[in-house]
Formats: C-alpha cells, structure tokens, sequence
C-alpha cells in the first residue's frame, strides 16, 4: 500500500515514512500543501497522513476536497495530525472527513497501529469470508488476528495482507509479480527488489517453514496441509 505524508516538519516527515518503510509501505513525502496535492493526483496513495498546519494552507481544506472527490479516491484514508490539543479541532478534522486524528507528540507505533487498523477495514469488504484457514492457521479479516496451532501471532500489515493473499490462492504456483500486484498494489517502481523475499522469510520464521514453498525461476506456492 502506498502512503503520502505531508508534513512540513522536515524532521518528523522523514522519521513517520522511515518507520512506515520499515513496516512495508511505499511512501511519498510532501512538505507543503501544494506539493502534497500534486503528489496526490499524481501518486494515487491509499493513505494520506496530513499535519493539520502547514505554512501555505490548511489540511482541513485539503481533507474535504478529497472528500469530494468522484469515485475511488475520495475514500483515501486520511490520518490527520495536529499540535492543536483542542476538542473542537478534532471535532472539525472528523466532520471534514478525517478517519482519525493524533495529536502531536506521538508515539510512531501508534500511529502505525492507528493507520493499519483503518486500513483493516478496507481489507474486509463486505462480499469476503471473514475468516480463512489452512491447516492450522487461521486469519480473520474482521479483526485482523492470525492464529498458529492456537496461538495468536504478531503481523505487521503487509505481512497480514500477504498471508491473506496465499490463503486466497491455496496450492496455487504464484508468479512473484502476480504476489506483488496483489498485496502492495504497485507494477513495482516502489517495491525493492528483495521486499517480497524479506516478508516471506518474516512469514516462515512466525508460521513455520514448511507452507510457503519456493518454486525455483517462478515464485512461491501456499502448501494446503491436511
């Protein structure tokens, strides 16, 4: 999934998309109201993480013109931050549209715990199972838990949504671009070359090796264990 930060706080920008590289995500960054504009008709992004203040406009105006916004895009989700400790500004940035509001000073982890569990609810749409197994593991999109042999385990948003791809292609022999496009979304000008690789070594350290089987010149093929 792709990430658009725009805060001026050049500091701060650069620490907000280094820990969302960090978790998967591809990230643009913007550090001024018009150059995030330009990023987002460009770019695209599922998410928009948007300081609330910045030195060439108000993100409250940015939030409400994406809200009304034809289709797709304006249900982008939109994380907004503000130095502002103030009810009657988080009042205003949820009626603009804003999915949530962190004041600042943060903790980066929950922030990032904040935007996955939005974007969560984008991953569950109404037609899909909820819940999806394979052996002994077990995903539930509603929640987004992971179980192994009865214990629930510790996923990172792109190590969820890649499980949750393999279970949706059991026993299937899946090209590395075809995991790609479906689980970030991108033809692969903002995924390293090694990114898929790393999340499958993360998935069989805390799933156990023997389900995600490497087909050698091909990709890698989810093993249905009876």
């Amino acid at each position: 999934m792709k990430v658009l930060v725009i805060e001026d706080d050049t500091g701060l920008n650069r620490g907000v998309s280094f820990a969302l590289e960090q978790e998967g995500y591809a990230v643009v960054s913007a550090y001024s109201l018009l150059e995030g504009e330009t990023l987002f008709d460009k770019e695209k992004p599922d998410a928009v993480i948007l300081d609330l203040n910045l030195p060439d406009g108000d993100g409250l105006d940015f939030c409400q013109k994406v809200r009304q916004l034809p289709g797709k895009e304006a249900q982008t989700v939109i994380l907004m931050l503000t130095a502002r400790d103030l009810e009657t500004d988080e009042i205003m940035g949820l009626t603009r549209g804003a999915d949530d509001y962190v004041v600042k000073p943060f903790s980066v982890s929950v922030l990032k715990i904040r935007l996955q569990n939005i974007l969560g609810r984008k991953i569950c749409r109404p037609e899909e199972k909820y819940i999806l197994t394979s052996g002994e593991v077990t995903l539930d999109l509603e929640t987004l838990r992971v179980f192994c042999q009865g214990e629930e385990l510790e996923l990172s948003l792109t190590e969820f949504r890649l499980l949750q791809f393999f279970l949706e292609n059991k026993n299937r022999a899946l090209l590395k671009e075809q995991i790609l496009q479906g689980v970030w979304d991108v033809d692969g000008n903002y995924v390293e070359e090694n990114t898929l690789s790393v999340n499958i070594s993360r998935l069989r350290r805390k799933l156990g090796s023997d389900h995600i089987r490497t087909i050698q010149g091909i990709g890698y093929l989810w093993e249905e264990k009876k």
